[in-house]
């Protein structure tokens, strides 16, 4: 049967065949470490949760709610701005909330885009930064990820040959999955490009507060004339252990929200009232639970990458996000990152995402996610010392993807 049009531009969802591997060994009794999604396992402060449980007694918040959010909501998101980036927003026209930060990109996406739009993507990226703009009729031109030079490089080469020219560039620092972190030096120069060739930016910063070192990342929209061109996306999700809450904002540029919220208007409601409002108490809340959900994500990032080198895989230590980007063992490089993500859950017992599902260029690496507790790391490393112990006799049984193709 032929797929859909829109459909049969999107690929196989490789992340789908580790998690029917992941279930079928979970059905068979197999103790299974999950670090595949970045699905905080943290629980959300209990000061959200109280909000929340006492709003929802009330009937009158049962009623539709607001598209673009409820007035206080997006009031908070702006004092937030504000107060982390110096950055003073009209809550009326330059904050939008969102079903969290992948609906927001995805409907900006069908609110800018025609067919034939070129969009500039980084690759590897979340996939959401392709494939919402795909969804959209518009052709992707990769970017390299890491920011630096090449980036710059890449961006005129697509302004020279581009045809149509492009009509945003997509910015993700701290990265989902790479890790990669920007400052605002670098952002001057994106902006600078920006304005220059008439491009929208659109900057995901969803791990905006999962930092390690002295310095917070900075905001797009820090940069002078940013809002010209800018509209940013953030997220409760990780900020606030809120993944299933499902709260987000874009912000910026008037006439990019204005489009968004016009599209929502006519898809949704917006987010359950309840949990906006708590969603507003976490804004206008006490900030130690941020700093606590930072310091637990660092330490299990430092017994990551300490247990798993003492185990065999040196992995990098990330400046920031929840993840890490982890090159594939040299011995199993020649796998890819699908296959070899296969092999580490059968034979060790341990979840990763593969990187080729971030883009092409991702598939010399696996993202690890932080989800798990130190003990599970720890018990993670001793798996995966046992599994590299055998890796000769493991790769004598598998035909390499490049030796089959």
């Amino acid at each position: 049967m032929e797929e859909f049009h829109k459909t049969r531009r999107l690929p196989p969802y490789v992340f789908e065949q580790v998690n029917k591997l992941k279930a079928a060994a979970r059905a068979q009794g197999a103790d299974i470490i999950d670090l595949g999604m970045g699905n905080p396992d943290l629980p959300t402060p209990p000061h959200i949760v109280e909000k929340l449980t006492e709003v929802v007694q009330d009937p009158r918040t049962h009623r539709y709610s607001a598209s673009k959010g409820i007035t206080g909501l997006r009031k908070a998101q702006a004092a937030y701005y504000e107060r982390r980036f110096g950055v003073k927003l009209n809550p009326n026209t330059q904050v939008v909330a969102t079903l969290g930060s992948k609906e927001g990109f995805a409907n900006m996406a069908q609110a800018i885009t025609a067919p034939g739009d070129v969009v500039l993507s980084p690759n590897p990226s979340y996939p959401i930064h392709t494939f919402g703009f795909l969804m959209a009729g518009a052709a992707i031109r990769a970017i390299p990820a890491e920011p630096g030079p090449e980036v710059f490089h890449a961006l005129e080469r697509a302004v020279i040959h581009s045809v149509p020219k492009p009509i945003a560039v997509i910015m993700c620092y701290p990265a989902n999955p790479t890790a990669y972190v920007a400052d605002l030096e670098f952002y001057k120069d994106v902006v600078a490009f920006a304005r220059k060739h008439d491009i929208f930016i659109l900057s995901d910063l969803a791990y905006s507060e999962i930092y390690f070192g002295d310095t917070p990342p900075p905001s797009m929209l820090q940069v002078p004339g940013a809002i010209e061109v800018t509209a940013e996306f953030t997220s409760l999700s990780k900020t606030f252990s809120m993944p299933g809450w499902r709260v987000g904002f874009a912000v910026g540029n008037e006439r990019l929200l204005a489009a968004l919220a016009r599209v929502k208007s006519y898809l949704d409601y917006g987010a359950f009232t309840p949990i906006q409002v708590a969603a507003t108490a976490a804004l206008n809340g006490p900030e130690d639970c941020i700093v606590e959900m930072r310091n637990t994500y660092k330490r299990r990032r430092d017994v990551l990458v300490e247990s798993f080198g003492r185990a065999g895989w040196n992995i990098p230590a990330p400046e920031a996000s929840m993840f890490a980007w982890a090159p594939i063992p040299e011995k199993f490089r020649a796998l890819g990152s699908l296959e070899f993500s296969k092999l580490l859950l059968e034979k060790a017992e341990i979840a990763v995402a593969p990187g080729i599902g971030f883009g092409e260029y991702g598939d010399d690496y696996v993202r690890i996610g932080l989800v798990e507790n130190e003990k599970r790391l720890r018990q993670a490393a001793r798996n995966l010392r046992r599994f590299l112990e055998t890796a000769d006799e493991t790769l004598h049984n598998v035909v390499p993807v490049s030796a089959a193709r």
